[in-house]
């Protein structure tokens, strides 16, 4: 039997120079495998780009149409007098709110019935009825308004639609079927002619409008508390403010000009300082991200703030502290909750978490907490608490990667000068490597800032800006968050819409963000490594 032959350096040369007729050394093949790491993730972050930009960008071309249009059909018009009426209901609100303080005093305070209470509030209800029954007539104005500007804007966007379909069939080659469609072209200074000429009317209307308002607030009642009594005469000023904007609602519909052209700019400025994100709307359809960028960076401060002292706490007492059997039971604990499916996570919020911390809050001994009591049970504080389960892992094992890298020298000297273990980890140990620390807190916010699922579940997706007047008790409301809005609504849009497309930007905007937050947290850590090198 032959015993095989030993490889010699010659057979080796003799593969060397097979590899080289393919094109390639050996070197150059181990170098391109290993390195085609990066060129395949260049080429992807590309194509991510390319795709997003490709589908995004011509919504800012449809949004200016949007916004041209919805000055041309008239609704910008309508809406200065809407703005009026809205700030009049905002005004209701508050005082019904008054009333309703005014009634748990009576009940909690001097312990009256329901139907005393009530009783006591008689004069309460007729100056509320009076009030709230002034604007009326303004109701009524932007009620026929409304209707008539919808009803140039939907001839508008027929006539558009025919154009469309015309323009499909000539590319069809069906020239007879394209002649055969009829277009009804919209004559604007015609149809708007209706609803400027209301502005005498509306001069009138809105001058009586302010002396019932004055009137008003004249047979205001006196309330039982100093602290009420100092809600009422904020109520008292907020209306005279609100009175003091009628000139201005004024001079706008003077002023109006259905032919002055929309900038271009204002497409962009309206994405993305927009307070608004309404679709599907019959009056006008805003695509604001404000609200849901809010919503998305609430949540996720929320989540840092719990998961940064519980991750890198975790971090230091596994490297500085724990006992080998401890890091062997704890380390690899903590790493195991990434592996939970952010969707289970969600259900547990919705059903365990969203109810304990609401059951929690109404709680009497916890009633100095602020924003308790709350309803809602799914809002910032539960998505927050949940997104913190999902980012101490991360923080976890990067904080402790930079802790591990810290010289022993370090800790040596500290000891040497007689410094006591929590003295060297605080002034020692944590200060060198701040900078690895920070990075992981970057990067965990970057993991938590692109989370869909949990919030999509737990943030009650609510679409407005949170009410940051509440103090710390905003984090008991419930937001609307950029990944959220795009898995809620992709489903259901048509492609190639205004819709669709600005769904795509709010994905690039979401994009660079978490792009942007990981390309800091890589500098950092580089500027670490080298420092520590």
């Amino acid at each position: 039997m032959e015993t095989p032959r030993p490889t010699s350096q010659s057979d080796f040369l003799v593969n060397k120079k097979r590899i080289r007729v393919l094109g390639l050394s050996l070197d150059d093949a181990t170098k391109f495998f290993f390195g085609g790491n990066a060129v395949v993730s260049i080429i992807v972050l590309a194509l991510i780009t390319y795709f997003l930009f490709q589908e995004g960008i011509g919504f800012f071309g449809q949004n200016h149409r949007n916004l041209l249009t919805y000055r041309q059909a008239g609704l910008e018009y309508v809406d200065f007098i809407r703005t009026q009426e809205s700030g009049h209901i905002a005004l209701t609100r508050y005082l019904s709110d008054l009333r309703l303080r005014q009634y748990n005093y009576y009940v909690a305070e001097q312990k009256m019935s329901p139907a005393a209470a009530n009783q006591a509030l008689v004069k309460f209800d007729d100056f509320a009825a009076q009030y709230g029954d002034a604007v009326e007539p303004i109701r009524g104005m932007v009620s026929d308004l409304t209707e008539q500007a919808t009803a140039i804007k939907t001839k508008f966007l027929i006539a558009e639609d025919k154009k469309t379909e015309r323009q499909q069939l000539l590319v069809a080659g069906k020239i007879n079927e394209a002649a055969a469609v009829k277009i009804e072209s919209v004559d604007f200074a015609a149809e708007l002619h209706i609803l400027t000429g209301v502005l005498p009317v509306y001069k009138q209307t809105s001058a009586e409008f302010a002396k019932k308002l004055d009137a008003s607030l004249a047979v205001a009642p006196r309330l039982t508390t100093p602290e009420l009594m100092a809600r009422l005469d904020r109520f008292n000023q907020l209306t005279h403010d609100y009175l003091a904007t009628f000139p201005a609602t004024t001079r706008s519909l003077e002023t109006w000009d259905y032919t002055r052209p929309v900038p271009w700019y204002q497409a962009i400025s309206a994405f993305l300082f927009g307070r608004e994100w309404l679709t599907a709307s019959f009056w006008q359809d805003w695509y604001g991200i404000v609200p849901l960028l809010m919503g998305s960076v609430m949540v996720s401060f929320v989540a840092l703030v719990i998961a940064v002292p519980l991750g890198v706490g975790a971090a230091i007492y596994i490297n500085q502290i724990a006992s080998s059997r401890e890091q062997r039971i704890i380390k690899p604990s903590i790493e195991f909750i990434s592996a939970f499916p952010s969707v289970v996570l969600g259900f547990f919020g919705i059903a365990v978490l969203g109810q304990s911390l609401r059951w929690l809050s109404q709680q009497t001994w916890l009633a100095w907490v602020p924003g308790f009591p709350f309803s809602e049970r799914l809002n910032i504080l539960t998505a927050g608490c949940l997104l913190a389960l999902i980012a101490v892992p991360t923080i976890f094992t990067l904080a402790e990667d930079a802790l591990q890298n810290v010289p022993k020298a370090f800790k040596e000297a500290s000891f040497a000068l007689g410094a006591t273990r929590l003295q060297t980890i605080i002034k020692i140990v944590v200060p060198a490597s701040l900078s690895g620390i920070i990075s992981a807190v970057l990067l965990g916010l970057g993991r938590v800032i692109g989370e869909t699922m949990v919030v999509l579940l737990c943030a009650g997706n609510r679409i407005a800006i949170p009410d940051f007047t509440a103090g710390l008790a905003v984090v008991t409301q419930p937001v609307h968050t950029m990944t959220g809005i795009i898995a809620q609504e992709m489903g259901e849009v048509v492609r190639g819409s205004i819709h669709y497309r600005a769904l795509f930007v709010v994905g690039i905007v979401l994009f660079f963000l978490s792009l942007g937050i990981n390309f800091i947290a890589q500098k950092i850590v580089r500027k670490y490594r080298i420092s520590i090198g």
